[in-house]
């Protein structure tokens, strides 16, 4: 909004504004104002009230599509880059710009009111935030391994479906308004964004509104619109009876459900024709009989496809349990290069999304909120393109079986199927709850409860996190993320580069180490990981500032051999604010809280202090690198001593400072990881 245009659209707001004051400040108490001049001065103000909340909406929009805009530039850029110097420049540019597309896209989330598009926004948001560490490591992987046609599908499956999810945004933004010439990786994309309102429930629910409207205003219409709908039924129930899961029994029932029902509409159809032009004829008892008689056919038919695929939902856990012992085995055989059971094992893995794939799209047709259709759908697409992709990176792992890159990427996307798997027990378990009359609402179940008033020392109990308490958090921890993928691509060009003789670098196993502990602590603000308790994030919070602690004395070693100059004073400057946010850090830990609110205040802070933490350690790395570079100075490795006590037992790992000559002579005990 420029400044002329906010000027007058204030005027338009304060003039009738200052003529309704003046009208109530002229009239006399004991007279009527003028009611035609205050009714006219109040629409002018209502008015001009709605322009302006109508241009703040367009400067918002705005606001987002161009911050979308900029991470698909970033995306082009990364996806051109050719060597792994530009790919990290990239990276880190694109990790800022995706935190602001995650802040605007959260807040716009948060504003929509219509339950499908806040829930389209959300899976377009969650397949962008997953999707970055795939990013990262498949595009690592083809850059170090550019001949492997298995690893280029990895990185090019990532780029477009992320491309298809800042469609989605666009979409949503839009509110349905797709700009063709920006759609990219898809053929039926529109399709796709919109299938979630062709469920079998929408459809039935369609149906037995116009019967219960053709009961109460006949028209010749009816005879269009009420077999256009029950073919929209019939072809739903296709899914059901073509399934191979689907039991014969419950075959059977929606056949012959779905028979009774067309069978109820054409006679229905019938008596339309024969009397419709009677006078009288919407008060004929023979067409309410048999517009009741569809309702209840329609009525038997929804809960027998309902029946089914409850049943096949409850039976998915043997399809998922078996599917991550095959992700585990496709990661063994891979690693062994093991072609002909890896191909072996690989068909099986398929035959089991497609189970999966089954039952999320039957899912979908029972949902009975829009929320859970667009996240039926959705995971259900995720799980056909990224489910593959395991397969994809472990055909690259196996023809390089010593890549530690191609290893990584194998299993960033076994983790993105276990986190697909676990979306789908998710829906699973809501649409069952819906199915029995239980409330549904989407719950996280990260943090706990505090005592009662902060008296009790009982365990603490988890606590369902509203939609606006959780989405406070999760950009913190997204943006933490981001910061940690740009140090694992730093520290893992430095070992690219220096294969032989950085190998026990031990800068860049403690920056590994924290950035390991940092992507635990951001897994725990999505409900997800190995911290299950604010307790559990506290402590890992407390053990990475520590971590820091040794990584700033190991490194205040290292700046003793860097020459005087801007390097040095770089490092030094940003190595001398490690201790301050080290103490904040451990200050925020230890702070006592009290209540509910107090404790998601404490979790929002450590997640912010942490992050602070991390970004300062990722430029202080960055110019360590920099620095041994350009001076070609050696490394402080760890290495293990054997050596040990008088009692026999032995001493922790050491760590030798190399590359110190005057300190040689001592030992630094380092504390186990």
């Amino acid at each position: 909004m420029t400044g002329i245009q906010a000027r007058l659209l204030s005027l338009r707001v304060l003039r009738p504004s200052g003529i309704i004051e003046q009208i109530c400040e002229e009239t006399d108490e004991e007279v009527l104002p003028d009611r035609a001049t205050l009714v006219r001065a109040a629409r002018c103000l209502l008015g001009a009230i709605t322009r302006v909340l109508l241009l703040a909406d367009i400067v918002v929009v705005k606001q987002l599509l161009l911050a979308k805009d900029k991470v698909s530039h970033s995306l082009d850029r990364l996806e051109s880059v050719n060597n792994f110097t530009e790919f990290v420049k990239a990276f880190s540019q694109f990790g800022a710009e995706m935190v602001e597309l995650a802040h605007l896209t959260g807040d716009r989330q948060n504003d929509l009111k219509d339950e499908r598009r806040r829930a389209q926004m959300a899976a377009a948001r969650q397949v962008l935030e997953r999707s970055t560490m795939m990013l990262l490591t498949s595009s690592k992987t083809c850059l170090r391994h550019p001949d492997c046609s298995s690893s280029r599908e990895n990185r090019d499956t990532v780029f477009c479906q992320m491309r298809r999810a800042m469609d989605l945004i666009h979409f949503v933004v839009k509110d349905g308004v797709l700009n063709s010439s920006e759609t990219s990786c898809r053929t039926t994309h529109g399709e796709e964004l919109e299938s979630d309102r062709g469920s079998a429930y929408a459809c039935m629910r369609h149906l037995q509104h116009l019967l219960e409207l053709n009961k109460v205003t006949m028209d010749h219409s009816c005879q269009e619109t009420l077999p256009a709908a029950l073919e929209a039924v019939l072809e739903r129930t296709q899914d059901f009876t073509d399934s191979a899961y689907t039991s014969h029994e419950h075959r059977e029932a929606i056949l012959e459900s779905s028979e009774r029902l067309k069978t109820e509409v054409d006679h229905l159809l019938g008596l339309y024709a024969n009397i419709i032009d009677f006078e009288g004829a919407i008060n004929c008892p023979e067409v309410e009989s048999s517009v009741s008689a569809c309702i209840n056919s329609a009525r038997d038919l929804s809960r027998h496809l309902s029946n089914a695929g409850i049943q096949q939902a409850q039976e998915l856990s043997t399809a998922t349990k078996q599917g991550l012992e095959l992700v585990s085995s496709i990661r063994q055989q891979a690693l062994m290069s093991d072609i002909d059971r890896l191909h072996h094992t690989s068909n099986a893995f398929q035959d089991s999304i497609d189970h999966i794939l089954e039952v999320c799209k039957l899912l979908r047709h029972v949902a009975v909120s829009e929320t859970l259709q667009v996240s039926a759908k959705f995971t259900e697409i995720n799980l056909r393109v990224y489910g593959p992709q395991v397969i994809t990176a472990a055909k690259t792992l196996a023809a390089y079986p010593g890549s530690k890159i191609a290893q990584e990427n194998l299993e960033v996307f076994a983790d993105m199927y276990q986190w697909l798997v676990s979306d789908v027990t998710t829906i699973v378990k809501d649409v069952l709850e819906a199915s029995q009359a239980k409330p549904e609402k989407q719950v996280y179940m990260s943090l706990p409860r505090p005592g009662k008033h902060g008296t009790t020392s009982k365990p603490l109990k988890a606590v369902r996190l509203d939609t606006e308490e959780q989405e406070k958090i999760a950009k913190s921890g997204l943006e933490m993320k981001l910061i940690t993928s740009e140090m694992d691509a730093e520290t893992d060009k430095w070992q690219e580069s220096n294969t032989q003789v950085e190998e026990n670098n031990d800068i860049v196993k403690r920056a590994k180490n924290m950035s390991a502990m940092a992507f635990s602590m951001y897994q725990f603000t999505k409900g997800e990981g190995v911290l299950k308790t604010t307790q559990d994030l506290f402590t890992q919070a407390e053990y990475f500032a520590e971590e820091a602690n040794r990584l700033y004395k190991v490194i205040r070693q290292f700046s003793y051999q860097v020459p005087g100059g801007a390097n040095k004073k770089e490092l030094l400057e940003n190595l001398d604010k490690v201790p301050t946010f080290v103490q904040r850090l451990q200050f925020t830990v230890k702070d006592h809280t009290v209540g509910k609110a107090a404790t998601f205040t404490k979790v929002d802070n450590v997640i912010q202090e942490t992050k602070n933490l991390m970004n300062v350690i990722s430029k202080v790395v960055t110019t360590c690198f920099e620095c041994a570079t350009k001076f070609g100075i050696i490394m402080p490795q760890r290495l293990r001593v054997p050596c040990a006590s008088l009692d026999g037992r032995p001493l922790p790992v050491q760590l030798i400072p190399q590359g110190f000559p005057k300190f040689n002579q001592f030992a630094y005990a380092t504390l186990p990881r």
